[in-house]
């Protein structure tokens, strides 16, 4: 297989695996309908750098290797599954204070928005956090780079794969941010917020706490053996 069809199925596998929902999804969606394109597209800078050093490392081995180590491994899904946890809780909870900000205080309608997203930089960290720390694209990009790029493969050839794998992630996840953005489906989506926030938030803490259980589980049998 020469390096251009390596390439060409390198990008083709990762363009179908940025379309499955998820937390990344998830993360677009949620704050580009409430905040607006500036901070969606922010985000997807984020997700699509936070791919980029998942490649990095997989690529170079460093991914594999804590893979390898079932304690470092088992922190890595602590961690990603904390953080998603978070977000998940953060999200109903900002959902259940806007449902009755008008009933208390304007303190109730400042945390929601603070706890979400107040700037350009926020954006892009939530964004970078939230692909970094989810121990499932750790290993998707484990399995993908493992099969599909040769030791041998040359150093432009291993350049060019991380270009195309950015490069997809963030025009995947800005054209998802333009499009959710648009004068026309904002007016619609805006009715659809809080539905739209409970969704994620659902979707946040059920991969969090799946995760969590599983790294739990993971560390159990370690201290059992």
């Amino acid at each position: 297989m020469n390096e251009l069809t390596i390439l060409a199925t390198l990008a083709s596998i990762h363009w179908v695996a940025l379309m499955s929902p998820g937390p990344d999804f998830a993360l677009v969606v949620q704050n580009t309908t409430r905040y607006g394109r500036q901070t969606g597209l922010y985000i997807a800078l984020g997700l699509s750098c936070g791919i980029l050093l998942h490649s990095i490392l997989s690529l170079t081995g460093v991914s594999y290797l804590v893979h390898q180590h079932p304690g470092l491994f088992a922190m890595v899904q602590l961690l990603g599954g904390s953080y998603l946890l978070y977000l998940g809780i953060g999200a109903l909870r900002g959902l259940w204070l806007r449902r009755y900000a008008d009933h208390s205080d304007k303190n109730a309608t400042q945390q929601t928005g603070d706890f979400l997203l107040a700037s350009k930089r926020q954006a892009f960290s939530r964004g970078f956090a939230t692909n970094i720390l989810n121990p499932k694209a750790l290993v998707f990009f484990i399995s993908l780079m493992s099969s599909l790029v040769p030791a041998g493969m040359s150093l432009g050839g291993k350049g060019a794969a991380l270009v195309i794998l950015w490069a997809l992630s963030f025009l995947w996840f800005a054209l998802l941010a333009w499009l959710l953005s648009s004068s026309k489906l904002q007016s619609k989506l805006h009715n659809a917020a809080k539905y739209i926030d409970a969704a994620c938030g659902f979707i946040f803490s059920l991969i969090g706490f799946t995760i969590l259980l599983s790294s739990l589980a993971d560390i159990t049998m370690m201290l059992l053996e």
